[in-house]
């Protein structure tokens, strides 16, 4: 063997870096075990709407009991009642200002990975919507998507991954905090009612959430 080595040792060292760069690839690059390491964290607002619609009954927007008597003080301040009538028409009211409400909503749980947290559908009375992960959390993987299919919460796996019975959303943005993703005007989430965290290159499920009607 010693021999072997000394009469061979100018092809041992050239496939033996080889063999390193290749298990490195696969390790690293292939199925990102990296990714276990750490979280990639999120924490965006509430989504904007075109319509410029505003928050209803989200938590992040609720005025407190302070605020709300500053704000009553300050509207009886600036009242300036008068006795003497006036023959100028009344302003027309303006119309009822749009605000986002929820339609669907659910809460993730495990499949392949421990999920959390609870997903709802978000809407401000036209035909844009946005997906939105609340108290979100998840392991991370490689190349995890947002997917809305057909399939329940709890189906087996290989129901997931079946084409036209899906619809993807873009890549997971985190795999911890709150996030939004848009739904095209036209998938109808009675149908796609289900939204799973998927690894498209293993198949597998990390975590899934039903989102029945509000």
């Amino acid at each position: 063997m010693k021999h072997w080595l000394r009469d061979n040792v100018r092809w041992v060292a050239p496939i033996a870096a080889i063999a390193a760069v290749f298990a490195g690839w696969l390790i690293l690059g292939y199925f990102g075990f990296q990714t276990l390491l750490f979280d990639d964290e999120v924490n965006e607002d509430v989504p904007v709407f075109a319509s410029g619609a505003a928050p209803s009954g989200i938590p992040s927007d609720e005025v407190g009991a302070e605020d709300a008597e500053a704000i009553n003080q300050a509207v009886q301040d600036e009242a300036t009642p008068s006795d003497t009538p006036t023959d100028e028409p009344m302003p027309e009211t303006a119309a009822e200002a749009p605000e986002i409400v929820v339609q669907y909503e659910g809460s993730f749980q495990d499949r392949s990975h421990p999920t959390q947290g609870t997903a709802q559908v978000l809407n401000d009375g036209t035909a844009q919507r946005f997906l939105r992960f609340e108290d979100f959390a998840t392991d991370n993987g490689p190349d995890l998507n947002v997917y809305l299919t057909t399939a329940a919460a709890d189906a087996p796996v290989s129901d997931f991954g079946v084409e036209g019975q899906y619809i993807d959303l873009g890549d997971l943005k985190g795999n911890t905090g709150p996030q939004n993703y848009e739904i095209p005007a036209d998938v109808d989430v009675d149908e796609f009612g289900t939204v799973v965290i998927w690894c498209v290159r293993f198949g597998v499920a990390f975590g899934s959430a039903d989102l029945p009607a509000v």
